[in-house]
């Protein structure tokens, strides 16, 4: 077991991660997307930007957004990827909710689909996409060899696998600027915005018990990943994992 797996948003529920983890979601969905913004000045979109930018050379035509949440990757990798479908999924509807209404209003729904999955455990056939990508959801996986082994099984022999998250930085002053950061104001933020301090207690928690680098690497290729590799952004505050069936 990882260390990230033992971190579950509400301590006293006897509830698994995987059912609190939807049920902090549906909670904070109504705030989800500004707090986000918020917390990371912006930056998260530029993150996802670079992501996408990465696959562009695959030019991927049938994409799989796991932990889609309210969409927001799916629908700006639409706009550069211009791929033939997205299937969008999550665990949580309240989120799913926002994102149809995003995708609705920008006349895609016939593009990007939403659909309630559980991540390691989906109905799709074996070798169903070209790409995979997960935008800040590895961490919230229950289980996560299961979770990445059913990424594998999904996806087609040479298809792509990204994965966006966050991460801790190690070098000085960054370190240390980082757990004020996280500790105090973030779940302060969460609070005041979302009325759910816990929610944002839990994010910073599952961050640091994360398997991160080289680490997240090997828990790749021991997935039968292959050609992985990452790149930390932002002073290491978020990282980018790429890898191929």
């Amino acid at each position: 077991m990882y260390a990230q797996e033992k971190i579950k948003p509400y301590k006293d529920s006897p509830d698994g991660k995987k059912a609190q983890v939807e049920t902090m979601f549906n909670g904070i969905a109504h705030s989800y997307d500004r707090l986000n913004h918020m917390l990371s000045l912006g930056i998260d979109r530029r993150w996802r930007a670079k992501t996408i930018k990465a696959l562009l050379p695959y030019q991927p035509r049938y994409i799989l957004d796991i932990a889609t949440g309210t969409g927001d990757f799916a629908l700006q990798a639409y706009r550069v990827l211009r791929p033939k479908r997205i299937s969008a999924c999550d665990i949580s509807e309240e989120m799913m909710k926002i994102g149809r209404n995003k995708v609705m209003r920008a006349g895609l729904e016939d593009i990007i689909m939403f659909q309630k999955e559980d991540s390691e455990q989906m109905t799709f056939e074996n070798e169903t996409f070209d790409t995979i990508t997960v935008a800040f959801g590895v961490r919230n996986f229950e289980h996560l060899d299961k979770g990445l082994e059913e990424m594998h099984r999904v996806l087609q022999p040479g298809g792509h696998l990204a994965i966006l998250e966050l991460s801790v930085p190690k070098g000085f002053p960054m370190k240390q600027l980082f757990w004020l950061y996280a500790h105090l104001w973030m779940p302060l933020v969460g609070l005041i915005i979302s009325k759910d301090k816990k929610a944002y207690t839990y994010l910073p928690a599952s961050m640091e018990a994360f398997p991160q680098g080289e680490v997240l690497t090997g828990i790749l290729n021991k997935a039968g990943f292959r050609e992985v590799w990452f790149k930390r952004m932002t002073f290491g505050l978020c990282t980018m994992y790429m890898a191929t069936k």
